[in-house]
């Protein structure tokens, strides 16, 4: 079965993006991108890079990790404020939206049902694993289908904006275990975790 990985970008202090929770990253964002950082992604996980860094960075293989990408409304609008329909041509694109009735792009599969029946759904098919790119909020519905965490802990912190997951999130402890860790000289923590599978009920007969 497919495993759904929630891979981001995270700051010392929690926080995905700032309060008004757009790109970090842009033109005008705060969050270091370091050439190291870069490089790292490429050639590890060369599919969560949008398609104008890949045409840039002249990359044209398929993931090595997942083939399927899952964001929230808000996560989506960034890139149509930067014009972008679709960041990820390459890969399947599912977007988590009840306002919007009409998919910008053909690429992008609008899905108006239950995230967590869909995620599910996802999983029992066949191909590589599913990223969840964001935001909090949809992180917060899937935190139960989490299967691994991949975070990017980088070496800043905000002091307020939009946490890992949402506000609101039900609190429900899941243990997980560390599985990888890459640090960059840039700074940047490449932190992966993998849900502790939960322990099978006893046989009481």
């Amino acid at each position: 079965m497919r495993k759904l990985t929630y891979f981001i970008a995270v700051s010392l202090d929690g926080f995905i993006a700032g309060p008004d929770g757009s790109d970090p990253t842009g033109p005008d964002g705060f969050w270091p991108v370091a050439e190291d950082y870069v490089r790292h992604l490429a050639g590890t996980y060369p599919e969560t890079l949008p398609a104008p860094a890949r045409a840039a960075l002249g990359i044209t293989a398929e993931g090595t990790c997942f083939d399927t990408v899952l964001e929230g409304r808000r996560t989506y609008q960034i890139g149509l404020d930067a014009g972008l329909t679709n960041a990820y041509p390459h890969l399947r694109h599912l977007v988590f939206s009840r306002t919007l009735t009409e998919s910008p792009d053909a690429g992008v599969e609008l899905v108006a049902t239950d995230p967590v029946e869909k995620v599910r759904e996802l999983k029992r098919e066949d191909g590589k694993d599913i990223w969840l790119c964001g935001g909090g909020e949809l992180a917060g519905v899937l935190r139960g289908e989490i299967d691994r965490l991949v975070v990017k802990l980088s070496p800043l912190t905000l002091g307020s904006g939009t946490p890992l997951f949402a506000a609101g999130t039900a609190f429900d402890p899941v243990v997980h275990v560390r599985t990888d860790a890459v640090l960059l000289d840039s700074g940047t923590i490449f932190l992966t975790y993998d849900k502790v599978a939960d322990e099978p009920a006893a046989d009481a007969s």
